[in-house]
């Protein structure tokens, strides 16, 4: 009977130790499972970044490229959401264009949201914001409708742009339409390698300077296609970050 009650005993001990790993492993489980879609959930589209920076050069400084990712929690956010900070005398920044004429584009310069719909400061055409290339300062800001509207007013600022101005550009909608061979050549001057062919509901986002010697490395370019578009008359939106020096005179 001792040893009968001893086996019984030692097979209760077994099974409640058994049960309560299993409880507590689910428990654990079941809080990592809690946990991270209300994780997920709380971060913002801002900690979405670029990773693997490759580096690019101008003839007047060099500049960074980077590509996607997602921030840990804790991590402080650099700017504009960028995954890594700019090296020193260099300006963060990201160009989002409109995803076809429903969401409209967002600029971002220097951690400051120039320009977007929650901000509706944006429109049809081409979204454009100029800022001093030496003091990060934003000169002016507007858009230009490309389908309906005066292309002589696009016209008129690009021909006004000051000296040591970057120019970053984001389309949405319609950017090519009203676009003539003037506009073109002022957009290749400033370092554009796609605006001689920016036509009708392309998406287009470019970061550019004024009296550029070379083509800009921030620039990307998506034509209008049937067969290939992500949305129903228009391509996919595009995304473009980066860091671009600073011009030290």
């Amino acid at each position: 009977m001792r040893v009968s009650g001893l086996l019984h005993f030692l097979a209760l001990v077994f099974v409640l130790i058994t049960s309560w790993t299993l409880i507590h492993s689910y428990a654990s489980f079941n809080m990592r499972t809690i946990r991270l879609p209300h994780w997920l959930g709380s971060v913002p589209k801002e900690t979405c970044k670029y990773l693997h920076g490759t580096p690019f050069a101008l003839d007047w400084q060099s500049c960074c490229h980077q590509g996607w990712s997602v921030s840990s929690p804790g991590v402080m956010n650099n700017k504009c959401g960028l995954s890594k900070p700019c090296p020193k005398n260099f300006f963060a920044f990201k160009i989002i264009s409109g995803a076809a004429n429903v969401v409209g584009p967002t600029i971002c310069f220097e951690d400051h949201m120039i320009m977007s719909p929650v901000k509706d400061n944006v429109g049809r055409g081409l979204n454009i914001v100029l800022v001093n290339g030496t003091t990060g300062m934003t000169l002016r800001q507007g858009h230009f409708d490309m389908y309906s509207g005066d292309a002589t007013l696009l016209l008129k600022f690009l021909k006004e742009i000051p000296e040591g101005m970057l120019m970053l550009v984001a389309s949405f909608d319609d950017p090519g339409t009203k676009m003539n061979n003037e506009i073109r050549m002022l957009f290749s001057n400033l370092g554009s390698s796609y605006a001689k062919q920016l036509g009708f509901r392309d998406s287009w986002v470019f970061l550019g300077a004024r009296d550029m010697q070379d083509k800009s490395p921030f620039e990307q370019f998506l034509k209008n296609n049937a067969n290939t578009n992500k949305y129903e008359g228009w391509p996919e939106l595009l995304e473009l970050e980066g860091c671009v020096p600073q011009k030290v005179f």
